[in-house]
């Protein structure tokens, strides 16, 4: 009984019943999140597995990837006297440099002339149908262009290939930064004074940077990885990395490969991880440079 007279006997049972309740909830979201978490790390590791498989007998001693002989540098030692390595290197290294830069000529005009067309999507799926197309198709439809040109196969023929799915990528991230950068900095500069042409190159264009090097981060990677498209469209002077690394698999897979590979995998991680923290780092300055709204 309460001091008016009142039965607190309920009440107790009730207050007495929410902390278990509420440890019961506890519990359950705990043990879903550890769930979710341990399924997270098993696909992580079920997807990892052959890289590091590939990364750990890159170090083999042996020629032979049954059996693990002992740890060695030799396999990567190797690789530096090998001629045919560094021209397959050079080549790689300058088919995806050339169509990297020709794509953001192309892509960056491209992305802001789309962000200014009322039918962005129609258009938008025209700019993105090659990056969506297998690269079969691809390889297969260049190959046919390029003969019915009278086009000689070679490292021109891989850069305008390379040209077509690397575009795509950088109309994407630089129209997902123009639609989140607003139009609000461009109107003031034009209130301002300044031209259309001074308004791009002075605001837009130094917000758009970090976006433009992500975009070409991730199309210097997809260049160097490419194999598909490259086998359909390369000449005999214009062996890339992964053709070369394809060329060696069907006389057998041995240690140099692995090394080859562990190396590329390696590469590719890096420049990934470059173009995340660019494109974060720019989401970051872009926020800051954004003008505070007043709510009304």
């Amino acid at each position: 009984m309460g001091r008016n007279g009142t039965d607190l006997s309920g009440a107790d049972r009730d207050t007495a019943g929410r902390p278990e309740r509420g440890n019961r909830g506890v519990t359950s979201r705990t043990v879903y999140r550890r769930a979710v978490a341990a399924y997270s790390v098993a696909m992580l590791a079920v997807l990892h597995a052959p890289l590091v498989v590939l990364i750990a007998y890159s170090f083999n001693d042996s020629r032979i990837n049954a059996a693990w002989s002992g740890f060695t540098w030799k396999w990567y030692v190797s690789l530096l006297g090998n001629e045919r390595v560094l021209e397959a290197l050079g080549n790689s290294l300058t088919i995806a440099a050339a169509s990297t830069l020709i794509a953001a000529l192309l892509g960056v005009p491209a992305a802001v002339w789309l962000h200014r067309r009322k039918r962005q999507a129609l258009w938008s799926g025209l700019f993105y149908l090659p990056q969506l197309m297998p690269d079969i198709f691809m390889g297969l439809a260049l190959l046919i262009l390029f003969s019915r040109l009278d086009i000689p196969l070679g490292k021109w023929t891989v850069i305008a290939a390379h040209v077509t799915f690397c575009v795509p990528v950088v109309v994407l991230f630089v129209l997902a930064r123009l639609s989140g950068i607003g139009r609000e900095l461009e109107e003031a500069a034009s209130d301002l004074g300044a031209t259309p042409r001074q308004t791009f190159f002075r605001v837009t264009l130094p917000l758009l940077v970090p976006a433009i090097v992500s975009a070409m981060l991730l199309s210097f990677t997809m260049s160097l990885d490419d194999f598909v498209i490259t086998f359909f469209v390369a000449g005999p002077e214009s062996t890339t990395l992964p053709l070369y690394i394809y060329g060696l698999v069907k006389r057998g897979v041995s240690p140099e490969v692995n090394a080859l590979s562990a190396l590329m995998v390696a590469v590719t991680v890096l420049l990934l991880v470059g173009a995340e923290l660019v494109r974060r780092r720019g989401e970051t300055a872009a926020r800051a440079a954004q003008p505070t709204r007043k709510e009304t």
